[in-house]
């Protein structure tokens, strides 16, 4: 069993465009695996630990589980640390840093659902929530948009807009950056809006009619557009169990898994004035995807580790 950490994995220089190919890999082979709920524990206060696991496809053969946790005082208090399994023989493969991990399969799906699910022209995109999400999504993003020009517009604050500009300042040449300073100046008009906030005690907006016919918005961590869920032409999320309790549920004029769509199972965008939402709540397979093939290009390399060894007859105390 080897240590994968954080650092091992950003040498890799796994590109965005393989990013976006390996969660697009996930959804087309989903059927083929096998998805428990996540469990979750809460320990005190909003702490949680929430195990992810995912059985992968027979022909990979490797089993993962993901351990997300949030602890108050912990930096950072958000955490993900996986074990990696070989499903064939149950020997322990790899303990994998998932955070890096977390944060790009988060910002790949949201980029695969723009490309999956905008309207044929794409003038401007809004960001809600400029962390390490949004950055994992806009790296994403260049994949989906190639050379065409657009305007990403961000919301104002504290100083956040202002170095996500500075961040992405090598990619002036095809996006120009407006920041506003009002959630109605960030959503008139918008042909995407992406959410990457963590936290909202309430709508982002009471009146829909803001949402222009053709927009989709990409609620990364769902929150804040419930009043959209009965109001828009159609809901796609990554998996049915991630939206069924949602209180409009029963409501959602047309659902359908983004899988779905890749595999050609169901239609996506029908015309261009649908108002689409796509939930994507963050799957176990992702990561246990990235996690196999993140181990399949560290194995050869001398990685610290131990060998894990059990009894080899039978186990009698």
């Amino acid at each position: 069993m080897i240590f994968i950490k954080d650092e091992e994995i950003r040498k890799l220089g796994i590109t965005p465009k393989q990013c976006v190919s390996w969660v697009k890999d996930c959804f087309t082979f989903k059927p083929e695996i096998q998805l428990p709920a996540k469990i979750s524990v809460h320990p005190q206060g909003i702490d949680f630990f929430t195990a992810m696991p995912c059985l992968l496809p027979k022909e990979i053969g490797r089993y993962n589980v993901k351990v997300v946790s949030r602890i108050a005082g912990r930096t950072p208090s958000l955490k993900s640390d996986s074990m990696l399994f070989d499903s064939k023989t149950g020997k322990v493969l790899a303990i994998i840093d998932s955070d890096y991990i977390t944060t790009m399969r988060t910002g790949a799906v949201a980029a695969l659902a723009v490309k999956t699910f905008k309207r044929t022209e794409v003038k401007t995109i809004s960001f809600i929530g400029l962390g390490n999400t949004a950055r994992a999504t806009m790296l994403c993003l260049q994949e989906v948009l190639g050379d065409n020009q657009v305007v990403v517009r961000l919301l104002r604050y504290k100083n956040q807009a202002e170095l996500f500009v500075e961040h992405f300042k090598d990619l002036s040449d095809k996006i120009t950056f407006q920041i506003v300073e009002t959630k109605k100046e960030l959503f008139e008009d918008a042909d995407v809006i992406i959410s990457c906030i963590t936290e909202t005690t309430g709508l982002m907006y009471d009146d829909v009619s803001i949402f222009k016919p053709g927009v989709l918005i990409v609620p990364v961590h769902t929150r804040g557009f419930q009043n959209c869920d009965i109001a828009f032409d159609k809901v796609f999320c990554d998996d049915y169990s991630h939206v069924k309790g949602f209180k409009y549920f029963n409501q959602f004029k047309s659902l359908a898994e983004i899988g779905e769509v890749l595999r050609g199972e169901k239609a996506g965008r029908s015309s261009d004035d649908e108002r689409i939402l796509c939930y994507n709540v963050g799957l176990g397979l992702h990561d246990a995807y990235y996690c196999s093939n993140i181990y399949d290009m560290l194995k050869g390399e001398d990685l610290p580790g131990f060998l894990m060894e059990h009894k080899k007859d039978k186990y009698l105390i």
